[in-house]
């Protein structure tokens, strides 16, 4: 992905113009201005793509955040990303995991893995296998089956005494809010 952005730009003072995408691009934009979640995540991805739209993190933290705000759980992983690789945003740790712990008090398949990936590398945390094989446990029991080979990379550092610790810790998890 090419960071060709340039901070001397003015800014466009009107609405985005839909490109390759025609009426699907302009129906997601319609509804994301109306305030729908999904539309906005949608709109998000559009732009963080550079499907149907130019490429623009900016553009697309915009709209990740305006669903993000509304408990759109794929929207908050969308933005906790963005803040991990600082495209569209500052890069921030903190940011990032703060969107992906709300993410996965959803229950958020990939905000598990993004945890499980935190503390894996100690990023924003304390590195500990422990609780990164945890998290990769949680989101391959709630569907990212791609989190497997991440947590059976971690197992390879760990004693069968700390992934039975993980295991357990998995299996007693419950979201702290509701």
């Amino acid at each position: 992905m090419s960071f060709l952005t340039s901070s001397c730009a003015a800014p466009n003072p009107s609405p985005p113009q839909p490109l390759i995408g025609g009426p699907a691009v302009s129906e997601a934009l319609k509804h994301a201005q109306a305030g729908d979640p999904n539309a906005q995540n949608e709109l998000g991805l559009l732009y963080s793509e550079g499907r149907g739209l130019p490429q623009n993190y900016h553009e697309a933290k915009d709209w990740f955040k305006k669903a993000a705000d509304q408990g759109h759980a794929g929207a908050q992983v969308n933005l906790g990303t963005l803040y991990s690789l600082g495209r569209g945003a500052p890069y921030s740790d903190p940011m990032a995991l703060f969107w992906f712990q709300k993410a996965a008090e959803q229950r958020n398949a990939l905000a598990f893995a993004k945890l499980g990936m935190m503390y894996e590398r100690g990023r924003a945390v304390p590195q500990s296998l422990i609780e990164a094989h945890m998290w990769y446990n949680l989101s391959v029991a709630y569907g990212e089956k791609r989190a497997a080979e991440s947590r059976e990379a971690v197992a390879t550092q760990m004693t069968p005494g700390q992934i039975a610790e993980a295991e357990d810790r998995a299996k007693k998890w419950m979201p702290t809010r509701r």
